[in-house]
């Protein structure tokens, strides 16, 4: 998976740090906010809706938190006016960085985005620049030590692409992102519950960087992602290890 294992796993780690102070459930909500009011509050009739519910379920955000954020698209309250909208840029040393925020006010985002690939030797690029690098994908994650016959067997079953092993023992199972949800259920179902599940960006190609370059590119990554208005952040960088991560 290209440029996927490192930054993903520092942002799995985040995630988990991000869980315990309520952050992750905030964006969680956000989004599920946004797309009910982009095609209503029905998840039968409104697949990204459905897909949000989903990803937020499978965090553990409470119920009472998913109904209030779909409650927030109708009466107009925090979120409402929220909108979505994707950056793309280059870290030092060229690899692609692809993000999608959530925003009430696109000259503040914008001005916070270019701020931080500058600081950090990076470019921020016109639309378009990377985002051809990138495909969707669902994405189950299993721990180092997981039962690999029994998750191949559920998942393929399931109706999943493909189950991947890294070189330190974890475990990803790929499919459609239009089958997370049945998948997810499938998984659980065989009581095989992954560590993480989430519809993601997978680049195509990766892009080696030195051990400086990565440096420079994991702080970019990580200020990224600890702007408010930053949902996701993608990349197809290569990182060399980086002491202290």
């Amino acid at each position: 998976m290209a440029g996927h294992s490192k930054w993903a796993n520092i942002q799995h780690r985040k995630s988990r740090q991000d869980a315990k102070r309520g952050r992750l459930f905030t964006r969680l909500a956000r989004e599920i906010t946004v797309a009910a009011r982009m095609g209503g509050t029905d998840p039968a009739n409104n697949a990204p809706l459905r897909l949000a519910i989903d990803k937020a379920r499978a965090a553990s955000l409470p119920k009472d938190n998913i109904n209030r954020a779909v409650s927030r698209a109708e009466s107009g309250g925090e979120g409402a006016d929220l909108e979505e909208v994707t950056y793309e840029g280059y870290s030092a040393g060229g690899a692609a960085i692809l993000l999608r925020c959530l925003t009430d006010n696109r000259n503040r985002t914008v001005a916070e985005v270019r701020h931080a690939f500058s600081r950090y030797g990076g470019n921020l690029g016109a639309d378009g620049a990377v985002a051809y690098l990138f495909n969707e994908v669902a994405v189950f994650d299993y721990p180092p030590g997981a039962d690999e016959a029994a998750i191949i067997d559920a998942a393929i079953e399931a109706g999943a692409e493909d189950v991947v092993s890294e070189d330190d023992g974890a475990i990803k199972v790929l499919a459609d992102p239009r089958d997370f949800s049945n998948v997810l259920e499938a998984l659980r179902e065989a009581a095989l519950p992954p560590e993480n599940a989430e519809v993601t960006m997978q680049a195509s190609v990766d892009s080696p960087l030195d051990a400086k370059r990565s440096g420079q590119a994991l702080k970019l990554l990580e200020h990224l992602q600890d702007l408010d208005d930053v949902q996701d952040v993608w990349t197809n960088a290569n990182l060399q290890p980086v002491e202290g991560n």
